[in-house]
């Protein structure tokens, strides 16, 4: 067993700008048991840091909570394991904030990266599939993949990327993940090629 971290990919969780079920762009709540899953996916794949991106204070709040209690207290005594996992967590008001705290740590330019479960046909060839992401990953460049909650991210906000993943596709017609299951599974595929 070894014991690395892809020393440039950091994973975002964005509850704004993100879409409802009618197409709006709104803000969505947190599920503390995706700051878990998308924690211990992001430990296990080498993720250098896991930004939860959510501009409401209260959800901030509940997340700096479930932290601390995993992190400061008795959860860190009882599980070593989740405490590791939970202290990549970073928690920001913006992804912008998240870019700009990961410019500083690593001195380095930052590339977006999008997902979607929607297939997105691009023009200007900015949809990459999980190896050519990995073999990006070489290059010294940070990379900061991004997740959307509640219907994904909006339309306007994912233009705004450097590159879009392809979606994440079983062998039926059914798509519809839970986020954690996707970061999970597209983290998986990412190492395959590093």
């Amino acid at each position: 067993m070894t014991n690395k971290e892809i020393n440039n990919l950091y994973v975002a969780l964005v509850h704004h700008p993100v879409s409802n079920k009618k197409g709006a762009t709104i803000a969505s709540a947190l599920t503390t048991i995706d700051m878990h899953d998308i924690a211990r996916a992001s430990m296990t794949f080498g993720v250098r840091g896991f930004y939860v991106v959510t501009p409401l204070m209260d959800q901030q709040v509940l997340a700096h909570e479930v932290i601390q209690h995993w992190t400061d207290g008795i959860g860190g005594e009882l599980n070593p394991f989740r405490k590791r996992a939970l202290e990549l967590i970073r928690v920001v008001s913006t992804f912008e904030d998240a870019l700009m705290e990961i410019k500083s740590e690593r001195g380095e330019s930052v590339v977006t990266v999008a997902t979607s479960a929607i297939k997105h046909d691009d023009q200007n060839s900015r949809i990459i599939n999980t190896e050519q992401f990995a073999n990006q990953l070489k290059s010294s460049s940070s990379h900061l993949i991004a997740f959307g909650t509640a219907w994904g991210m909006s339309e306007q906000f994912i233009q705004s990327f450097d590159f879009m993943l392809e979606p994440v596709y079983g062998i039926t017609g059914y798509n519809h993940l839970s986020v954690r299951s996707a970061v999970s599974i597209i983290l998986d595929r990412i190492c395959r090629y590093y």
